[in-house]
């Protein structure tokens, strides 16, 4: 496989971090990209620490075989529990998702700002620091949702419907009914479904992701290359559900599908 220098790795639980791959195409359509979704062991966020990091570690160590010389961990759980350590362990950049808590402060106008996140991510260190850092000096209010449901409906290639309404109305709309006016998608999966969500919360809710800002702190670590760069797709789950899913998340973007098997 190519070892291009400028050959990008995505790693994920599952299929969220797919809208990050959305988001990276559109900024350097001439890079090579090797993604793998640990469907096998998804989700992550409701994994003990340990584990995620366990995972990260052996998926990390398939894209550098495969190539990738700067990875993105298109996982918020996986972030917040394995960026630092994958960082001290392997000596190509690593570019970290977090939830939006940042931009968020800066957007509310009622002072309060709804999370939904994964437990996970809701549960790490880094999360409380973003908010020591961001909301605690402002005299912001955050509330935390985790929003297991959104992640199987999603990995279940279920966008809109009776099913995602009712999560939404479970998870998103004690949030606004408590004042929030931004909402912050905390995990990659969770953009799949922001037009279901904008639906059932209101068009004057804010809701914000990190993916577009990802793709460009990944634009600076990496070099375009003219033309369009092949993309993979690594499933270490079940493929048949990959090559149903691949085209409702991500119609029209060219890529080989795999199986791959991880221990």
């Amino acid at each position: 496989m190519e070892s291009t220098e400028n050959t990008i790795g995505i790693l994920d639980s599952g299929v969220g971090g797919l809208s990050v791959l959305l988001e990276i195409r559109k900024k350097l359509p001439g890079t090579p990209v090797h993604y793998i979704g640990d469907s096998a062991w998804c989700p992550y966020g409701n994994k003990a620490a340990e584990l995620i990091q366990s995972r990260s570690y052996a998926v990390t160590e398939q894209l550098i075989e495969m190539g990738a010389r700067t990875i993105v961990v298109a996982c918020n759980s996986a972030t917040i529990h394995a960026v630092e350590a994958l960082r001290a362990r392997y000596p190509i950049p690593f570019v970290g998702m977090e939830p939006a808590v940042k931009p968020a402060s800066l957007c509310t106008k009622s002072g309060t700002i709804g999370v939904l996140a994964t437990e996970a991510s809701i549960a790490g260190e880094k999360f409380h620091t973003l908010l020591k850092t961001h909301i605690h000096p402002k005299g912001l209010k955050v509330i935390t949702q985790p929003c297991p449901d959104f992640v199987s409906l999603v990995e279940d290639g279920i966008l809109d419907g009776a099913k995602v309404e009712a999560a939404i109305r479970e998870y998103a709309l004690p949030m606004v009914e408590a004042g929030a006016d931004t909402l912050v998608l905390g995990c990659t999966h969770y953009p799949f479904l922001r037009e279901s969500i904008q639906s059932v919360v209101g068009h004057d809710i804010q809701l914000i992701d990190t993916g577009a800002a990802v793709a460009r702190r990944t634009a600076t670590l990496v070099e375009d290359n003219e033309g369009l760069a092949p993309i993979s797709v690594h499933t270490t789950g079940n493929l048949a559900c990959l090559e149903r899913l691949f085209p409702i998340l991500c119609p029209s973007l060219p890529a080989t599908l795999h199986q791959i098997t991880i221990a």
